[in-house]
Order: structure tokens, then sequence, then C-alpha cells
């Protein structure tokens, strides 16, 4: 969590394709729910895999407390159904190949992994609330244990 420059504004607009089938069209599909979006480098990664499992694991929690989580990369969506199936995801997954929502909220840009320095998406997590305001912002976060963060954060808003 930090004073990011986002937190109270509203969620950009974005279409995004769906795993769960058609697009999501923010920030509307975002009005009346509390979302969680969470942002990823690559599908089938260890550390977008360990991320990916800790939600599917947790997300009972999420829909008792009636929050629509989604996981962002810019993969495609064979990539991202492929991605599911490998670990049985319960959760669907959106596709910014166009960088049309990770690009205005600061996710896409120059990252370093290993020395090595090229575009892509950071791992960043928004916690939007049902007027499609984001309420929360953990950047490069640590995949082992955002899904806690993210949960602790979600009940002090319910």
């Amino acid at each position: 969590m930090s004073n990011d420059v986002c937190i109270g504004r509203e969620l950009p607009s974005a279409k995004l394709e769906n795993t769960a089938g058609g697009t999501v069209n923010f920030p509307n599909d975002a009005r009346g729910k509390w979302t969680l979006l969470y942002f990823y480098p690559k599908d089938d990664t260890p550390g977008c895999t360990k991320q990916a499992c800790s939600y599917r694991d947790g997300i009972g929690e999420f829909n008792r407390l009636g929050v629509k989580l989604f996981g962002v990369s810019g993969d495609d969506i064979q990539s991202h159904n492929a991605f599911i199936g490998k670990f049985q995801l319960n959760f669907p997954l959106l596709s910014d190949t166009q960088h049309a929502l990770s690009s205005p909220l600061g996710v896409y840009g120059e990252q370093t992994w290993k020395g090595q320095t090229y575009k892509g998406l950071s791992r960043d997590t928004f916690l939007i609330g049902p007027d499609a305001k984001i309420r929360e912002v953990w950047r490069k976060v640590n995949p082992e244990t955002t899904l806690q963060e993210t949960l602790e954060a979600v009940k002090k808003y319910l």
C-alpha cells in the first residue's frame, strides 16, 4: 500500500479480452462491486505462477466478501487459457496486449530483471471501490505475500 498518485482517481477507460468470455470494459464493469486487479509480467513463469496459485487458493474468501478478482498481463487469451488450464486457476485473466490499462496506471514501462532492462509489466495490484475509483495500490509486490496483504486491505473497507 502506498500514497500512489492513482489513489482516488477513476479507473481509466479500457476494453480488455476476458478468459471468461467477451470483454471487460473499465471503468463501467468495475462499478457496483469491489474489484481487485493484479498485474503480473508473464504467464507460466515462476513468480507469476506462485502469485496466481495463491489467488486461486484464496479465491473463496474474495468470493465470500463479494470482491471481483482479475489477473492482468500482456499475454494473449490463448496463453492465458493455457495458464489457467495448467494450474486450474479459478478466476478470469484479462489480456492487455496493447497496454490500454497497464500504461495509464503506470504498470507498463521499463523493467529490470537479472541485470537486463526491457519493456514490460511490473507486479502491481489495485483495489477498486464500487464507484470505480482506485482505493489502494501496491507496487512491485511480493508474489508470495500479496494475497494476504490485499485480503487484509479489502476487509478494512467492508
